[in-house]
């Protein structure tokens, strides 16, 4: 849109169907979205229009809500699914905190993929060999890239905490300020296309891909979570004495009683059970503990005031709105119905069969398929179109034949 379009307010509209597009291009049918596809509104939100500061010509983006024409948000909107559970929250009194990890590899180009993904060349000529985890010097050799993200991090408002070299060849992570749940899903998906457009300009490829690399850790998003009183602010998940309270126990009963129907909304790409079928820092699981990383719910040491339960089954490839809608759904869900968790599980531990997840994308979708509790929170319209969605992607994918399966199996008798 024109500038002058914008700043005179001219109303940009939308099909009810791109909310359902897939990742090849293609859309479910159409009784998934209204056999009309209907125009919806997409309204900006005043505090989110950024100019592009890694742009040569002026250009600036907005995010937008997706509202029927009516005035009311889309059930079809990742955004307004995360608003509609804040609000949820907020008529109990309650106000959610979110922060996102979010984990990301740089590569060199990649135009041909059917070859795996390489580190880039470093200013020393050299490419990453995996030895750099955590090191302060690891990323010299990209050191012009990350200056440039820094810059417009800055210019686009985005606060971060920690900066860090990961387990991965060349894989990158960054903490993100805690705060509101939608402001920081904003600022999880500017991070991430502020990423690629500045690594294009480097002559790079940011990729956030689950698991883009064989035997490397995958990268993750995962989500801390706590909840405050709106009157307060004091948290509601430690007492006076500073000890764990009810609220504290009934949210993670919540994630627990949630995860396993919710997996494809936290997991939404074939390439997401890559990154979960490893379990080290990637677990595919229910039960809870005190900083133990193998366990999907994770509380991380920290004080009272700050006592929190870490999501960490969403993937780098997740949609940071939904993912934290459904997570804090889920913990919302437990505080309602006074869930009580199982046991906290510390050392080497195996999952129960009732706190274990889908392992697939189409074990995922048929979880979801069957979950009442979903459609609950979210809405038969979005669930129903979130799985045809999905449903198309999986097939495109069962539609090709992998090298493996060329390499492995064309010798077979």
């Amino acid at each position: 849109m024109t500038a002058e379009g914008f700043l005179e307010g001219r109303r940009l509209q939308l099909a009810r169907g791109v909310l359902l597009q897939c990742i090849m291009g293609g859309y479910p049918p159409s009784r998934f979205y209204g056999s009309d596809d209907g125009d919806l509104a997409l309204v900006a939100d005043p505090k989110q229009i950024h100019r592009l500061p890694w742009s040569q010509q002026p250009r600036a983006l907005a995010i937008c809500d997706a509202d029927e024409l009516a005035g009311e948000s889309s059930r079809l909107s990742t955004r307004g699914q995360l608003k509609a559970v804040v609000a949820r929250y907020a008529a109990l009194g309650l106000t959610p905190v979110v922060a996102t990890e979010l984990e990301f590899f740089v590569f060199a180009p990649n135009p041909d993929p059917t070859q795996p993904f390489q580190p880039p060349l470093g200013l020393d000529g050299r490419r990453e060999d995996g030895q750099s985890a955590f090191s302060v010097s690891s990323n010299n050799g990209l050191r012009p890239f990350f200056s440039e993200v820094y810059e417009c991090m800055a210019a686009l408002g985005l606060p971060r905490d920690t900066f860090m070299h990961e387990m991965g060849v060349s894989q990158f992570e960054i903490n993100l300020l805690h705060g509101d749940p939608v402001l920081l899903a904003d600022q999880t998906f500017l991070f991430k296309h502020l990423l690629k457009e500045v690594a294009l300009k480097h002559g790079l490829t940011v990729v956030c891909m689950a698991k883009p690399l064989a035997h490397t850790p995958g990268s993750s998003m995962h989500i801390h979570q706590s909840v405050v009183e709106a009157s307060s602010g004091r948290n509601v998940f430690s007492d006076e004495a500073g000890e764990p309270t009810a609220a504290f126990r009934h949210f993670i009963g919540g994630q627990q009683a949630c995860l396993a129907d919710f997996t494809a909304l936290f997991a939404p790409n074939v390439n997401s059970y890559q990154r979960l079928c490893h379990p080290f820092a990637s677990p595919n699981n229910a039960c809870w503990s005190h900083d133990n990383r193998s366990a999907g719910l994770r509380i991380p040491a920290s004080s009272p005031l700050a006592r929190r339960v870490e999501n960490r089954l969403p993937g780098a490839d997740a949609n940071p709105y939904l993912a934290i809608a459904a997570s804090l759904a889920a913990g919302l869900y437990g505080i309602e119905h006074r869930l009580e968790p199982s046991a906290a599980i510390q050392g080497e531990f195996e999952v129960p069969d009732n706190l274990s997840l889908p392992c697939t994308l189409h074990a995922a979708l048929e979880r979801l398929k069957r979950s009442h509790l979903a459609k609950e929170l979210f809405g038969t319209e979005f669930i129903e179109g979130y799985i045809a969605s999905k449903t198309l992607e999986l097939t495109s994918f069962f539609d090709e034949i992998t090298p493996w399966e060329r390499r492995v199996l064309a010798a077979q008798a």
